[in-house]
């Protein structure tokens, strides 16, 4: 006949089970996140409930007692059987998708960290893996899988879709055009070293330049590694940088950088933020991850 008392607490069962299989009331506890006197404590609460004892105890280890022994095997294949079914029943985790974006350093940094936590959240699937390089990484030959680059769009072998526009304008600390050293036209930059990032076509101050009528030939200028780098250094005072308006948007708002030439924006449409991809059907990972771009751009 069976028998109608209750089943100990499934605690202590989970803790004699854990404790019976690595003969290690220690171990038994880092295995459950909890300390080994909760362990000793579970089972001496189970051994009191059941009227047996269930280990020996000796001076650095525990043995199992005949009838420790075998009701472990009863439990633990209780457990397995547990764990079997809610294998079963589970239901089974999404595909994940790992996306690796070739991309600025800067535009990492500066513009799509901060509202990565919103791509996670929309779309828990996909991993991005983030490899940022001054250089273009190689889109149609497989070392990317998309890239986000910055210019007028004109790269061969690629599929490039403009994510958001960029204005471009002269930008420097404060002090550095404050009071008589203001700056009146474009030729009196040529007064102070133009901060220029390394890039494989630069096209920035040229364009700009240009649009204004200044030619530099006579230009003091200061090649650094990285965006990043430039906008450093026009914080610190060592030069006038050519603004990204985009990647800047908190240092103007601050009042940190500040244009040096007010009015002498250039709002080309060429230039911008474009979404590399190859030619050819982008896969979902990388279609998601484009219209989730859009979107963000489209918001900021």
């Amino acid at each position: 006949m069976r028998s109608n008392r209750s089943l100990p607490a499934l605690v202590s069962l989970r803790a004699f089970e854990a404790a019976a299989r690595r003969l290690s009331f220690s171990l038994a506890g880092e295995e459950l996140f909890v300390t080994q006197s909760a362990i000793s404590h579970h089972i001496q609460r189970l051994e009191a409930e059941l009227g047996v004892a269930l280990f020996e105890r000796r001076t650095r280890a525990v043995a199992l007692t005949p009838a420790g022994q075998a009701y472990y095997e009863r439990v633990h294949a209780a457990f397995a059987l547990l764990r079997q079914g809610t294998d079963e029943i589970r239901a089974p985790a999404a595909a994940r998708h790992t996306l690796r974006v070739g991309l600025l350093a800067s535009f990492a940094t500066r513009w799509l960290a901060p509202r990565l936590p919103d791509f996670a959240a929309a779309h828990p699937d996909i991993d991005l893996q983030l490899l940022p390089d001054i250089g273009l990484a190689d889109v149609a030959g497989g070392e990317v899988d998309v890239a986000i680059r910055y210019g007028r769009g004109t790269w061969p072998g690629v599929r490039a879709r403009r994510i958001m526009a960029e204005r471009l304008s002269v930008v420097c600390a404060p002090a550095l055009v404050a009071g008589r050293r203001r700056l009146r036209t474009p030729a009196d930059l040529l007064r102070h070293p133009l901060l220029v990032s390394h890039t494989r076509h630069p096209f920035e101050w040229d364009t700009w330049s240009r649009h204004h009528g200044l030619d530099l030939g006579r230009a003091q200028t200061v090649h650094l590694h990285d965006y990043n780098i430039v906008v450093e250094a026009a914080l610190a005072g060592q030069g006038l940088a050519m603004g990204r308006h985009r990647m800047i948007a908190a240092q103007l708002a601050s009042g940190a950088l500040v244009e040096a030439l007010p009015g002498t924006t250039l709002d080309d449409p060429r230039i911008g933020w474009w979404f590399v991809s190859p030619r050819g059907k982008a896969d979902a990972a990388a279609q998601a991850f484009q219209a989730w771009l859009m979107r963000a751009a489209a918001d900021d």
